[in-house]
């Protein structure tokens, strides 16, 4: 810690560093010196030249009026530090909380809307100035919550391969001695093979909307400071996607309830913040909504995690995204309105 703190000019003495719980593809750590206190960030991908690309655009949107925590610049004049092989990077430290759609009222359902538009808004202008020559992906991996169609890939999920990979799962959670996370998971395998079939000619086919996205816009991504979004963090995942659909993704997440609905009169007020903000017509929030419904139906990212890679920090969040899919396909039509009307 002290050789990585020198590189700062004015970051002052390690006194202590803790890591954070939360995050999945990165590590974080609160780390207090004789200077302040700072959010240090372990990219664990390793990418130099990508991660000052996020920089670059973090820094602009600052000027944009949108909420960020822009990374340190060392004595070098980077924000990309290299230490022993691996890239950290230095923030200034927030003072803020995550919150979760049942905390959110109405209204700041609304400004949380406005906020999402904003930031794309935002994003266009300063990508296209960034990037000039033409657009480029964003990372893949898994995001919060989400699977199917991988960021960069306009392609539906086809239903032949989740059959094929509900079969796979199935074999594993079969051939191990059972607790009620697998009788939950054998259930809702089954059941979704069957809503699969009987849904499998409407898988989408129109190419959405692209844009520059976030990519990974979540509660655990989105710091607030009272009732105030004070700053939304980790940029690993910008790139170019369908834009409407980071907006029904975000909508998703924030607003699922703990039996796998959706809070749709806190949607409502969001849905409509985000299209005032942005320009998005009701037909491009409408094929998102119905893009993102199929994706889930063939998401079984966190199933994955646990059987296959043996990783069980996605468990906790299963069971309501599991029933979200067969509920959201019985109110398919209220969902919809509720994003574009």
């Amino acid at each position: 810690m002290h050789a990585l703190l020198r590189r700062y000019g004015r970051a002052g003495d390690p006194v202590s560093c803790v890591a954070l719980p939360e995050g999945l593809l990165n590590r974080g750590y609160r780390l207090v010196t004789t200077r302040g206190h700072f959010f240090l960030k372990h990219h664990l991908d390793g990418d130099h030249a990508a991660i000052a690309r996020q920089h670059d655009v973090i820094l602009r949107l600052a000027a944009h009026d949108v909420p960020v925590a822009p990374p340190l610049a060392d004595r070098e004049d980077s924000t990309v530090t290299v230490l022993d092989g691996r890239c950290y990077a230095l923030h200034p430290w927030v003072d803020g909380r995550h919150r979760r759609g049942r905390e959110l009222t109405h209204a700041e359902s609304d400004r949380l809307g406005k906020l999402l538009g904003h930031m794309h808004m935002g994003l266009e202008k300063v990508c296209s100035d960034e990037f000039p020559d033409g657009l480029q992906e964003g990372p893949e991996g898994p995001s919060e919550g989400l699977g199917g169609a991988g960021p960069g890939d306009d392609a539906s999920a086809d239903p032949q391969d989740t059959y094929a990979l509900i079969e796979d799962l199935l074999a594993l959670v079969r051939r191990r001695p059972r607790d009620s996370f697998d009788e939950l998971a054998e259930h809702r395998l089954v059941e979704r093979r069957a809503l699969l079939e009987r849904n499998a000619h409407l898988r989408p086919a129109a190419v959405p909307t692209r844009g520059w996205v976030h990519g990974d816009f979540h509660p655990l991504n989105l710091l607030y400071r009272g009732g105030e979004p004070a700053a939304i963090v980790d940029w690993d995942r910008l790139g170019v996607q369908p834009r409407a659909e980071e907006a029904v993704r975000a909508a998703v997440i924030f607003f699922l309830r703990d039996d796998g609905t959706l809070d749709l009169a806190k949607v409502r007020p969001y849905a409509r913040a985000y299209r005032s903000a942005c320009g998005a017509g009701t037909a491009e929030l409408a094929a998102a909504v119905h893009r993102v419904w199929w994706e889930r139906l063939n998401d079984f990212w966190m199933l994955r995690w646990r059987y296959q890679l043996g990783d069980h920090r996605a468990d906790p969040g299963f069971p309501a995204s599991a029933a979200l899919s067969v509920w959201w396909t019985r109110a398919y039509e209220d969902v919809r309105a509720a994003f574009t009307d």
